[in-house]
């Protein structure tokens, strides 16, 4: 079962956040300062923190730092501050996300889903083995070297679009959403209305030549996203 922990000296605040997570099936486990939130993650197996900025004996602040040094779990800011510098040294200071009070706890319930998602399904801080070599019969990836060759035909790729494309080949036939590719390439927030990735996504397609060939080793999800057809 996948545990929340929420940090928040008040505790109605705390209860109502526990309340909408467990409905989604998450174990809560809430305390009320940054020093029990920094023990509780080194005692107990910990998938997301939920923290709270202004809290007594130790802040928000105080225990992401702490949190950080050795864990590297999802970390959500909960605040009353809400301007855009609060927000930046918020995320700056080791948050994932950064939610301003009052919330809609639904909205919370999805940063949740979104933040364990990336933590869980694609986990960007674990690279793919240093000499892992993918070979699909059609398309050749070895990721130590960082070589790419289409039908024995070497292809030269930029750094992103190797990256995008071996995380695709590597999951074959997984659907990725243009924000987790995104995420998991560049290893920043994704942004609404960014085009990055179908810029690259249209490069590689160039590259590996997909205009001639019958079947697409990229293919669009319509509404969903890109997957791997090779």
């Amino acid at each position: 079962m996948i545990t929340v922990l929420i940090a928040d000296d008040e505790r109605e605040i705390a209860d109502l956040l526990a309340l909408h997570l467990k409905k989604e099936g998450y174990h809560c486990i809430i305390v009320a300062d940054g020093m029990e939130a920094v023990r509780a993650i080194q005692s107990k197996s910990i998938d997301l923190a939920i923290l709270d900025i202004m809290m007594p004996v130790m802040d928000g602040y105080e225990a992401a730092r702490l949190i950080r040094e050795t864990h590297h779990l999802p970390i959500i800011f909960l605040s009353a501050k809400s301007t855009d510098l609060d927000k930046i040294t918020g995320l700056v200071r080791g948050a994932d996300d950064y939610i301003t009070k009052p919330f809609n706890p639904m909205e919370v319930v999805a940063r949740v889903n979104a933040q364990l998602r990336r933590a869980l399904q694609f986990n960007p801080a674990a690279p793919p083995p240093p000499a892992a070599v993918l070979d699909t019969g059609v398309l050749v990836m070895n990721a130590e070297q960082r070589t790419v060759s289409v039908y024995g035909q070497p292809v030269d790729l930029t750094p992103k679009e190797f990256d995008i494309l071996f995380l695709l080949a590597s999951h074959p036939k997984k659907v990725f959403r243009s924000e987790d590719l995104f995420e998991t390439v560049w290893k920043e927030n994704y942004y609404e209305g960014s085009n990055t990735v179908m810029v690259h996504i249209r490069s590689l397609r160039k590259k590996l030549g997909e205009d001639t060939m019958k079947e697409k080793l990229i293919k669009t999800v319509w509404g969903v996203g890109y997957t791997f057809n090779g």
